[in-house]
């Protein structure tokens, strides 16, 4: 019976604006009050970053020459992190390796720790950034421990949210630099929400290297269209409220990055009562179109860009023609043809002028309200939803099993 009242509760809170005019205790009873508040301030806390990292552009431009990621050098570039630090690297690598025209990859830190030959090459140099919330995260501390032993021409930069983690502690360390983040995007709620963007933000200065006041402009009309879609959080609302039992997140380039991201919220927030999965427009032919039912819900990031798009609303058109699965579309100008009902559309103006690369990050935040409206729904707790704690706000130590011997 409590739990049934409870879901009632939840239910008569129509969107973000209205979970956070609640009482700071009835939003701690009802589990929501960390993650409501980090998802909502976000576009401020961008800002701030920006102006941040923007006053260490010079200290970054030493990083990369020290690592040869020149226009002559031989090094490479490797994003790496855990969960949803590792998605951080995949909205990023896209647009930093066109930026610096120089390789870059994203790798699971757990990737680095098993086959790290496989992934670093030995005989050249290269730079290696890891992101983390806590930077408390075993593998973390223990790719940089790896790294430092078995490969001397590569340099670290540690970018992460929490100064007092382990991870921070090793910029006294010969080759690494960390950067620092803001307290406030230190996540207190289990899942990454602020941390997540702010990190994003952080990263994407790379490809702005040089650029400060340009960097900067873009973060501002980054925010000003997040404030769009926090704006439309009642519509995001009442998608959350449909009966779906899975949910499939499509995005090209570097937003395929964001719907990997927001697959995982979904998963998290939820308990994974919603089964989720991330793929891109062209992939969904390629097998994963068959779970795509009637109880799907299809999340689709658009891009700005005309022959990207093309592809994407192609996509679109044979789901509608197949009768496949509700969609929910975020982008800027959505054509009118492809929404159907019950299909819902975000329109975000001002995306298109931020540029594909970075609306990663604002799809992220229509990814992430979702998320929290849908775990309410069910009646979970969006700061700790996971019921048996299967999973933490740190993954719990585990036995770390060196390859390489000083």
């Amino acid at each position: 019976m409590h739990q049934q009242k409870t879901r009632v509760e939840h239910l008569a809170f129509r969107s973000l604006a209205e979970l956070i005019a609640q009482p700071v205790d009835a939003q701690r009873q009802l589990g929501y009050a960390h993650t409501a508040q980090e998802i909502d301030h976000q576009p401020e806390t961008w800002i701030e970053t920006a102006i941040r990292v923007d006053s260490r552009q010079s200290a970054l431009a030493e990083q990369l020459s020290r690592a040869g990621l020149t226009p002559a050098g031989a090094g490479g570039l490797v994003l790496t992190g855990s969960g949803s630090s590792l998605f951080v690297g995949e909205c990023l690598a896209v647009p930093i390796q066109r930026a610096l025209d120089v390789p870059v990859s994203a790798v699971p830190s757990g990737e680095l720790l098993t086959n790290l030959d496989g992934h670093l090459p030995p005989a050249r140099p290269g730079l290696l950034v890891s992101f983390a919330r806590s930077g408390n995260s075993p593998e973390s501390s223990a790719v940089i421990e790896e790294v430092l032993r078995a490969r001397s021409t590569w340099h670290h930069l540690i970018i992460t949210c929490n100064g007092a983690g382990r991870l921070a502690q090793y910029s006294t360390r010969d080759r690494v630099h960390a950067l620092v983040l803001d307290d406030r995007t230190c996540d207190r709620s289990l899942v990454m929400t602020s941390s997540f963007t702010n990190m994003t933000v952080a990263g994407s200065a790379l490809a702005w290297l040089g650029r400060g006041a340009d960097y900067r402009a873009r973060i501002e009309r980054l925010a000003a269209a997040a404030g769009h879609i926090l704006r439309a959080s009642d519509r995001l609302a009442n998608v959350a409220r449909q009966e779906f039992r899975s949910a499939i997140f499509l995005g090209s380039g570097a937003r395929f990055g964001a719907a990997r991201e927001s697959a995982l919220k979904m998963l998290e927030m939820t308990d994974g009562r919603v089964h989720t999965s991330a793929e891109t427009y062209l992939g969904l032919r390629h097998g994963p179109m068959c779970a795509v039912h009637d109880d799907t819900l299809v999340v689709c990031f658009l891009s700005s860009d005309d022959v990207t798009r093309a592809y994407e609303l192609d996509l679109i058109r044979e789901l509608n023609r197949k009768q496949l699965g509700t969609r929910l579309l975020v982008g800027h100008d959505i054509p009118h043809d492809i929404v159907r009902s019950p299909d819902v559309a975000i329109d975000c103006p001002g995306l298109s002028s931020v540029g594909d690369d970075l609306a990663a990050v604002t799809d992220v935040v229509a990814g992430q309200l979702l998320a929290l409206f849908r775990s309410l729904t069910l009646g979970l707790k969006p700061d700790a939803p996971s019921n048996d704690n299967v999973i933490s706000r740190v993954v719990e130590d585990f036995t770390i099993h060196a390859r390489y011997v000083q």
